[in-house]
């Protein structure tokens, strides 16, 4: 399968003009965004490595200590325009993605990268064991916002010891729906939105959940911002780490 998917690639590559190419497969392959599951959550609920309780937890009034389940080994981002290029096979860090910037034809998407954290294991993000069930090894979890914060994103990417458990592990969140089954920051996205999905997907070893919420009158652009910011770090995973850094 895998040398089936390097061989389209490549195809689609050649015939469709470099990186062109790339994005349309990535496009035509990726299956549609499911919605986030919950219209409306907690303005700030962190990550939690426990798998989330049947009913929803009454609201605590904000406390000024740090949350308990925020994990003691994340180093918090300095957002920056200019990423970090990471030595060959190194772990993921949130420093090697700055802010977003793509251009494609007459396509051109920004964000700017808002928060950045980075986990030396995948229990932060993992709230139903279905990373872990894969051997999901580091994570890390990025923060951006467009359109003057109309349209928010939040990624979750996770580093996996093969291209085939990393393949399991999507199919099975897209299944148990992504947005359930990793513990993302939702202080990070809208507490109501007009437009509120889950993209996810495998690309070689790592998984890429890309969660975008957008305010109404910004929901018509907030379609195709989630559709290539998934797609960019497709490509990214696919056929640039190693040898340079995405924007």
């Amino acid at each position: 399968m895998l040398i089936g998917v390097i061989v389209a690639l490549s195809a689609l590559l050649l015939l469709g003009g470099g990186a062109f190419g790339a994005y349309a497969y990535l496009n035509a392959a990726a299956p549609a965004p499911t919605l986030i599951a919950r219209t409306s959550f907690p303005p700030s609920e962190p990550p939690r490595s426990e798998p989330p309780p049947s009913d929803p937890p009454p609201s605590d009034p904000p406390s000024s200590d740090p949350p308990q389940s925020e994990p003691t080994n994340s180093s918090e981002a300095e957002p920056s325009a200019t990423p970090s290029e990471p030595a060959p096979e190194t772990p993921l860090d949130h420093t090697e993605f700055g802010d977003w910037r793509l251009t494609l034809g007459d396509k051109r998407y920004q964000a700017d990268k808002v928060g950045g954290w980075t986990y030396d294991s995948c229990g932060p993000v993992d709230a139903e064991g279905v990373l872990a069930d894969n051997g999901c090894e580091s994570a890390v979890q990025l923060a951006y916002s467009a359109s003057g914060g109309a349209i928010r994103a939040v990624q979750v990417i996770m580093s996996f010891p093969s291209a085939n458990a990393a393949r399991t592990a999507a199919a099975r969140l897209a299944n148990a729906n992504a947005d359930k089954a990793v513990a993302w920051r939702r202080s990070s996205a809208h507490s109501s939105y007009g437009y509120g999905k889950v993209h996810s997907g495998a690309y070689r070893n790592f998984v890429v959940v890309t969660i975008v919420t957008a305010t109404r009158t910004a929901a018509s652009k907030a379609m195709g911002f989630h559709r290539y910011l998934q797609a960019d770090r497709g490509v990214y995973f696919l056929i640039k780490r190693d040898t340079a850094v995405t924007s």
